[in-house]
C-alpha cells in the first residue's frame, strides 16, 4: 500500500492542477439534475433509473453512459434525506479537496469510483446475475466519510441537528455497521453486499492509512527534543540567509516562491534540496 500512496503522492506534487476544481459542487449539481429528472418523468417512465445505474447486463446492452450517470444517482428519494446527505459529503468532500489538493482529491474518489465499478461487476461474474448493480457512489461516500473522521477525527457534527458528537465516534458506529452488513451479506450469500463494502476499504487502505502513519511519525519526531533544536536551527538559518529551502539546480527558494514546494533528495550524496520542478529529473549528487 504505501508504494502505491508514494505513487500517488508523486504524481499529485508534479500535477498539482490535474482533475476537476470543486468536484463535489460538480457531483452535487448532477445528482440534483438527476433527482429532478427523476420526479417529472417517473410517473410516466418509472423504469427510468434502471437506464442510469450501473449493472453488468446493462453494459452489454449498450448502456456505456451508465459508467459517468450512476455515480449521480441519488441514495434516496426523500427531496429532505437527501439535502441533508449532498449537504454532509459536499462538506467532507470540499474539506478533504482543501487538505489535499484538488489532484489528490480526484484521484482518491474515481478512484472509488472505478473501484465500484470492478467491484460491481466482478460479483456479477462470480454470481452469474449480470443484473446486480451500483446504485449511486454510497460506498465511494463512505469511503470519504472515514478518510475525513481519521484525518479529522474531533470535528463536531450535530447529529438529527441537536446532539453534538465527535467525528472519531461517528466513524467507530459507522464501522460496526459497516462490518455487520458484511457478515449479514456473507450470510446471505450476497457477494455485491460483500464485495462492494471491501472495495471502499481498499480506497480508504490505499490513499489515507500511510498518510496517518506518517502523520503520526512526524508527530512523534516533533516533539523530540532533537526536532526542537532543529527546529530553532531553521529559524537562525532563515534570519541568516533569507530563506530555509533552495534549488541546487535552479537556485529558486522558499522566499522567493512561497508556494512552491522543495524537497531533499535521499539517493543525492549529502545535503541537497530540489523543487518540484527538479526532483525527479535533476542529476543525482555522487560524492566523486
Amino acid at each position: 500500500m504505501k508504494k502505491i500512496y508514494d505513487v500517488v503522492d508523486r504524481f499529485c506534487a508534479t500535477h498539482p492542477r490535474f482533475g476537476i476544481p470543486n468536484l463535489m459542487r460538480v457531483v452535487t449539481i448532477g445528482t440534483v439534475a438527476v433527482y429532478a429528472l427523476y420526479m417529472l418523468l417517473s410517473r410516466r417512465f418509472p423504469e427510468i433509473l434502471t437506464y442510469l445505474v450501473l449493472s453488468l447486463g446493462g453494459l452489454m446492452q449498450g448502456r456505456i453512459w451508465t459508467l459517468v450517470t450512476f455515480p449521480l444517482v441519488p441514495s434516496t428519494g426523500s427531496l429532505l434525506s437527501l439535502a441533508i446527505s449532498l449537504y454532509f459529503y459536499y462538506w467532507i468532500g470540499s474539506t478533504l479537496e482543501r487538505r489535499w489538493g484538488t489532484a489528490k482529491f480526484n484521484l482518491y474518489y474515481f478512484g472509488g469510483v472505478v473501484l465500484t465499478v470492478i467491484g460491481t461487476l466482478a460479483a456479477s461474474l462470480i454470481s452469474g446475475n449480470p443484473y446486480l448493480f451500483a446504485a449511486g457512489t454510497e460506498y465511494v461516500n463512505l469511503s470519504m466519510f472515514l478518510a475525513f473522521a481519521l484525518l479529522f477525527p474531533d470535528t463536531t457534527v450535530l447529529l438529527f441537528f441537536v446532539i453534538p458528537v465527535k467525528m472519531k465516534w461517528l466513524a467507530i458506529l459507522d464501522g460496526a455497521l459497516f462490518l455487520l452488513q458484511i457478515l449479514s451479506s456473507l450470510i446471505a450469500a450476497d457477494l455485491a453486499g460483500v464485495v462492494l463494502p471491501v472495495v471502499a476499504l481498499l480506497n480508504f487502505a490505499i490513499f489515507v492509512w500511510p498518510e496517518v502513519l506518517y502523520f503520526k511519525q512526524r508527530q512523534q519526531y516533533r516533539h523530540s527534543p532533537q526536532a526542537v533544536q532543529f527546529k530553532k536551527a531553521v529559524q537562525q538559518q532563515k534570519q541568516q540567509r533569507g530563506y530555509v529551502h533552495k534549488c541546487s539546480v535552479c537556485g529558486k527558494t522558499d522566499t522567493d516562491y512561497p508556494d512552491l514546494q522543495f524537497r531533499y533528495c535521499s539517493k543525492c550524496a549529502g545535503y541537497h534540496c530540489f523543487c518540484q520542478d527538479h526532483i525527479f529529473s535533476h542529476t543525482h549528487y555522487t560524492g566523486e
